[in-house]
């Protein structure tokens, strides 16, 4: 049976995204340790789960000589990893080893979970990761806490109404303030 995680970004009030969608403050200032730190957990393989938006926006970055000159060893993995792109709008993908899929997520998840295979991981996809916690799908959150505050925003957890307990499995913090979480249902 195949896990599934999600790797989410939020600031200390709890968003994800600004009221707009942006989240270029998940990206502030360069910190060598952080960024070790997201290179070693991208080499871990696996595939990724994405939604339109998120895909767009990595589509039209890490496929990009600006990204492999920034982040060589993240933007080789995430080029090479297989990626399904959940939509409703789109029937195609242009970004290498990613396929397009319609219909019931939560469904279609709890197949691919079933499945061999390597683990998969969400990223970004606030949409998706509301949907699939509120169905139990997913095995464990992993959070990284950011030193920003936002005001107002997006809530990873927008609209849901199904309350997982959940106990904290790791954490770590980094020198410039990040503090990654990592939390899993307490069954």
């Amino acid at each position: 049976m195949r896990r599934l995680a999600g790797f989410e970004n939020i600031t200390l009030d709890g968003y994800f995204t600004t009221p707009d969608g942006d989240i270029g403050w998940a990206h502030g200032a360069a910190d060598p340790e952080f960024d070790a730190f997201v290179a070693d957990n991208a080499s871990g393989g696996g595939q990724l789960l994405l939604g339109r938006k998120t895909y767009e926006m990595m589509a039209g970055y890490w496929p990009t000589p600006t990204a492999a000159q920034n982040a060589p060893v993240v933007a080789e993995r995430m080029n090479h990893m297989p990626k399904v792109v959940f939509s409703r709008t789109i029937d195609t993908a242009a970004w290498s080893n990613t396929t397009v899929v319609k219909g019931d997520l939560a469904a279609t998840v709890r197949r691919m979970k079933q499945e061999s295979g390597p683990g998969m991981t969400i990223l970004g996809s606030g949409s998706i990761v509301s949907q699939l916690a509120q169905e139990g799908l997913i095995d464990e959150y992993q959070l990284v806490l950011n030193p920003v505050v936002l005001g107002r925003g997006r809530t990873l957890f927008d609209g849901i109404t199904r309350r997982p307990a959940l106990k904290l499995t790791k954490s770590r913090v980094f020198r410039h303030g990040k503090v990654f979480l990592c939390y899993q249902p307490a069954a």
